[in-house]
């Protein structure tokens, strides 16, 4: 499955790897990758969509429903 996640508070290549980190910290995640411009986060695997944006916004950025 992939799902993407838009994502406000995203400005900088440390943004999109702190990003990349967390979602790829959930169980299930195979891959993550942010793209800073589109302000998304393409996230690969079986997790639970409510996981990832948790993780997300416990990283301080918020998930755009």
């Amino acid at each position: 499955m992939e799902m993407v996640i838009h994502v406000e508070g995203m400005m900088c290549k440390h943004c999109k790897a702190r990003v990349e980190s967390v979602c790829k910290g959930v169980s299930g995640v195979t891959d993550a990758v942010v793209d800073l411009e589109a302000k998304t986060v393409t996230v690969s695997g079986t997790a639970d969509v409510q996981a990832v944006k948790k993780a997300i916004a416990d990283a301080d950025y918020q998930v755009v429903e």
